[in-house]
C-alpha cells in the first residue's frame, strides 16, 4: 500500500516574479527553490545552517533556506543570486567578483553574493571590518577572504559612484 503526502501550495515572488508551485510540508526552501523552480544559484554546503552557501533574501532579510520550510515562503519576497542581475546586466558585486577573482569552486559564492547585498542595501560605505562581520556567517574553503572582502568593498565603490 503506498501512501501519499499532501503537498501545499505556495504562492511568492522569486527574483520579481510571482511564483506558484507545490511542496511537501517539510521540504526546505532550499530544495523547493532548486528542485520545483529550477533555481541551483543556492546551494547545500552544511544542511544546518552553519556555513551560508544556501543563503537568500527573504522580505529583506538574509536567511538560509536549508532552515526554512518551505511552506513558510507563502506569501514573501525573495530573492536569490539569480536576482541580482537585472536586465541582462550583472550586479556590481557579481562584476566585482569575477574581477577580483573572489571565487573557485563556487558553491560559496551565492551566499556570500547575497549577503553582500544586504549588507550594502543597509550600508553602503561599509568599513573593511563591518564586510568581515556581515559575511561572518559564509564559509569558505577554497579562495580565503581578502578576494571577497575586497571584492565587496570594490562594488560599494562602484554602488555609490554611479547612484550620484
Amino acid at each position: 500500500m503506498s501512501r501519499t503526502q499532501a503537498r501545499t501550495h505556495v504562492s511568492c515572488e522569486i527574483n520579481g516574479d510571482a511564483v506558484d508551485f507545490l511542496t511537501e510540508d517539510g521540504e526546505s526552501l532550499l530544495n523547493a527553490v532548486r528542485d520545483e523552480l529550477g533555481l541551483t544559484g543556492a546551494k547545500e554546503g552544511c544542511g544546518t545552517g552553519d556555513c551560508g552557501a544556501c543563503s537568500i533574501i527573504m522580505d529583506g532579510n538574509l536567511q538560509c533556506s536549508c532552515l526554512i520550510f518551505a511552506p513558510e515562503a507563502n506569501g514573501t519576497q525573495i530573492t536569490t543570486c539569480e536576482g541580482l542581475a537585472t536586465a541582462g546586466e550583472l550586479h556590481p558585486l557579481q562584476q566585482c567578483f569575477l574581477e577580483g577573482a573572489a571565487l573557485q569552486c563556487g558553491v560559496c559564492t551565492p551566499g556570500f553574493l547575497v549577503a553582500a547585498k544586504v549588507l550594502l542595501d543597509a550600508n553602503p560605505n561599509p568599513t573593511e571590518t563591518e564586510v568581515r562581520y556581515a559575511l561572518a556567517g559564509n564559509l569558505c574553503r577554497c579562495t580565503g577572504y581578502d578576494k571577497i572582502v575586497r571584492s565587496v568593498l570594490d562594488a560599494a565603490v562602484q554602488i555609490r559612484t554611479s547612484a550620484v
